[in-house]
């Protein structure tokens, strides 16, 4: 008997500990279910609609795919982004990060360019001699018979035989010789009249472009010269030489052509949108495929008042010293000019400026990948700024790089509707009717048309 009631005492814990052991399992995953449940309710927030992922601006009511193939953003209650002010949107800062998006300050700064075209050496016209005699007669030497030749000033050219200079020079001494025999003469009339011989004599000589010092050696030599000679009347180079030994020449005929070409110029050409930065004055450097490495500076010493027709420029002529007369016509020279268009004027690097051929665009950074197009107007553009007239203000930061790629993902039309002053509601994205698919020509329309 006792046997029986201890195994039944022992049976009835051990039913006792299963029920309490149940219990306390239930209890148990009941709390567990409890936060999970709680989860399964954040989870299901309320979506107010899909947002485009580059341009908060476009949202949808259904789940979708942008012109790039990435997903739209489900908006939920409570996280609404807050409206922006009118012409700014927004690109996510990774996304600003991964195209590369550089900014760079608005600021005063000297405005210079660099105009750069190429010229041709030509002689200084107003160093250009003809030599000719008023006076025919035969060459009988030749002392300077070479084209290119290089003749100092006063060295003799050429002698020639004048049958009319040789009676002049005889009427000369004739005329000396009398005004020494009437010197004493006490007849004032024939006196003078003897002066005014030798006046008259020695006038026609000068005319005929006899110098002093030979008119004088035939006074004291007394002796009638048979040949004249003709000099150079400068430093040069001979570029032209029709003179012959033995030809005979008519009074103001050319037989010698020389160039003093210690000074040369540079003829250029301008075009006409860089014309207002020439000036008289003005440096221009200069380099010659002859001599490599080496600069030498001119001056621009006149403006040609007329254009080319065909080229549409204005030829500019720059004056170059020539020691040792190494620059020689003809050549050509690549010419570099300094021009200052503004000493201080506000400037943005040349890559902000999107020029859509009817309106200049810069797309001012306003930070945490908000950004803002502004209607500007653009001046002079030189060595990769342009000159801001209008549109922005020192110290404003404007995009320099990846222009067109957020061009192209934020919808810029869209923005720029809010810089005429109207507010810009978010864009619905207009869906098809259903069962219809856009075609992929209709896609690309419209993604052309958004860019």
């Amino acid at each position: 008997m006792e046997k029986k009631r201890y195994l039944t005492r022992f049976i009835l814990m051990g039913i006792f500990f299963l029920v309490i052991g149940a219990l306390l399992g239930l209890g148990i995953s009941g709390l567990i279910k409890k936060p999970a449940e709680k989860l399964e309710v954040k989870k299901e927030r309320k979506i107010l609609y899909y947002r485009n992922p580059m341009n908060p601006g476009i949202k949808s009511d259904k789940p979708q795919k942008d012109d790039m193939g990435m997903d739209y953003i489900p908006v939920y209650e409570g996280e609404e982004t807050p409206t922006e002010e009118p012409g700014v949107f927004r690109i996510p800062i990774e996304r600003v990060q991964k195209i590369g998006v550089r900014s760079e300050a608005v600021e005063y700064r000297p405005l210079k360019r660099v105009i750069r075209t190429v010229g041709i050496v030509d002689y200084d016209e107003k160093k250009l001699y003809f030599v000719n005699t008023k006076i025919g007669g035969w060459i009988e030497n030749l002392f300077v018979n070479i084209t290119g030749q290089i003749v100092n000033k006063g060295e003799p050219l050429l002698t020639m035989y004048s049958p009319e200079l040789v009676s002049t020079q005889q009427e000369y001494l004739e005329a000396i010789k009398a005004g020494k025999a009437m010197k004493e003469s006490s007849f004032e009339e024939i006196k003078r009249g003897a002066e005014s011989l030798i006046a008259v004599t020695r006038k026609r000589l000068k005319y005929w472009d006899i110098s002093d010092e030979q008119i004088k050696k035939i006074e004291e030599d007394g002796i009638v010269s048979k040949t004249m000679t003709i000099t150079s009347p400068a430093k040069g180079i001979v570029i032209e030489k029709p003179a012959i030994r033995g030809m005979f020449i008519n009074s103001g005929e050319s037989l010698y052509k020389i160039a003093d070409i210690s000074t040369v110029w540079i003829l250029v050409d301008i075009y006409e949108y860089e014309m207002h930065l020439v000036r008289l004055g003005q440096t221009a450097k200069i380099t010659f495929g002859s001599y490599p490495g080496k600069t030498f500076y001119g001056k621009v010493v006149y403006l040609y008042p007329y254009h080319e027709p065909t080229t549409r420029t204005m030829k500019v002529r720059i004056e170059l010293e020539n020691q040792n007369f190494r620059f020689m016509p003809t050549m050509y020279a690549n010419v570099e000019i300094d021009a200052i268009v503004s000493p201080k004027t506000l400037a943005v690097p040349d890559t902000a400026i999107i020029d859509t051929g009817e309106r200049q665009i810069a797309i001012v950074d306003k930070g945490d990948g908000r950004f803002e197009p502004r209607l500007v107007k653009v001046g002079t553009r030189a060595e990769g700024y342009a000159e801001v007239l209008s549109g922005l203000r020192s110290g404003e930061k404007v995009v320099t790089s990846a222009n067109f790629l957020i061009d192209s993902e934020s919808n810029l039309k869209a923005a720029l509707g809010g810089i005429a002053g109207h507010t810009q509601a978010p864009i619905e994205e207009k869906k098809p009717p259903s069962g219809i698919e856009k075609r992929p020509e209709e896609k690309i329309e419209q993604r052309h048309l958004q860019h």
